[in-house]
């Protein structure tokens, strides 16, 4: 197995985990309480299933970051449990989930029930046609993809010339100690 093989599987076992039960995460916030803490509306949250919430991985709250456009279809990179795709669905985007994670993609779309499209892919190799997508919102994904130059250029790709990336990620300056790289694992290079 190759080095990016080997970090999407050690990233499927551990979201497919969350998915499944997300009381076996301890290592990073989740749930409601982060949301909330990210700047993600109590009101809102209310309105979706309590089961996307309470599978809630992300890092911050990239729809607020601007307007998500009504009518437009929007593509959801590293869906999890759905609560962006939800929302962004709620303010009238056709939204299109994906995930390389089946038990994440199962999760979400039973919380969406009908309300979003969810497609099994890898951020580096997206099943889409060149511009057909009005924006893109991707929360926690690009630091997990081994590729994380190619995942860029596929969401350019994917997007139609001047659609906003409403992204939220988490970035790590130079000078990271060894066992720190060891304790995070590989795809924290």
């Amino acid at each position: 197995m190759d080095t990016h093989e080997e970090i999407r599987a050690q990233v499927r076992a551990r979201f497919g985990a969350v998915a499944r039960d997300p009381r076996t995460e301890r290592r990073f916030a989740m749930g409601r309480p982060s949301a909330l803490a990210l700047g993600y509306a109590g009101e809102e949250l209310d309105a979706l299933p309590a089961a996307a919430v309470e599978r809630f991985a992300g890092v911050g709250c990239p729809l607020a970051l601007g307007p998500i456009p009504e009518g437009g279809r929007v593509v959801d990179l590293g869906v999890g449990s759905g609560v962006d795709a939800l929302l962004a669905a709620r303010r009238g985007a056709r939204v299109t989930g994906i995930d390389m994670t089946p038990d994440m993609l199962r999760a979400a779309a039973g919380a969406a029930q009908g309300a979003a499209m969810f497609v099994r892919a890898l951020a580096e190799d997206l099943p889409f046609r060149d511009r057909s997508f009005d924006a893109a919102v991707s929360n926690g994904v690009l630091n997990l993809c081994p590729d994380k130059a190619r995942a860029l250029a596929e969401l350019a790709r994917v997007l139609k010339p001047g659609a906003p990336l409403y992204a939220a990620d988490i970035l790590l300056e130079e000078g990271v100690d060894e066992r720190t790289v060891r304790r995070l694992g590989a795809w924290s290079d």
